[in-house]
């Protein structure tokens, strides 16, 4: 399994926001979405605020691949569900702790158990 880079974990997760698509199953990548992404540990991840009914969420769950784009930093990935209730309690605090100058009802929508339902690993893949 490939891991991120220093540069690419700080720059990736310093990002205010990032771009995701997902891989349709003929192979195409679909339009990218801008979601927000935080940093736990050496990993990072990504969040539906509206849960696994989202239409990128179902699109990521196709063939759990794609690319993303933030901070500079373009790379295909791998997209693992998170299903850790403990990580997921490090991963609100990730999204509270980042997110703190934006509304308050943007970052909560972050942190319901709809969302965390909905949170995705993002995992580099090789070239």
């Amino acid at each position: 399994m490939t891991t991120w880079t220093s540069d690419e974990l700080g720059r990736i997760g310093g990002a205010e926001e990032l771009q995701l698509a997902s891989r349709r199953s003929d192979g195409t990548l679909r339009r990218p979405v801008t979601i927000w992404v935080v940093r736990v540990d050496d990993a990072l991840y990504v969040r539906s605020v509206n849960g696994r009914d989202s239409g990128w969420f179902r699109g990521v769950l196709t063939r759990h691949e794609g690319s993303v784009r933030a901070g500079g930093v373009a790379k295909d990935v791998g997209f693992i569900e998170e299903a850790d209730a403990t990580l997921h309690d490090q991963i609100d605090a990730a999204y509270r702790a980042k997110y703190s100058r934006q509304p308050v009802e943007y970052v909560d929508a972050c942190v319901t158990p709809q969302a965390r339902a909905a949170t995705i690993k993002l995992v580099p893949r090789p070239k």
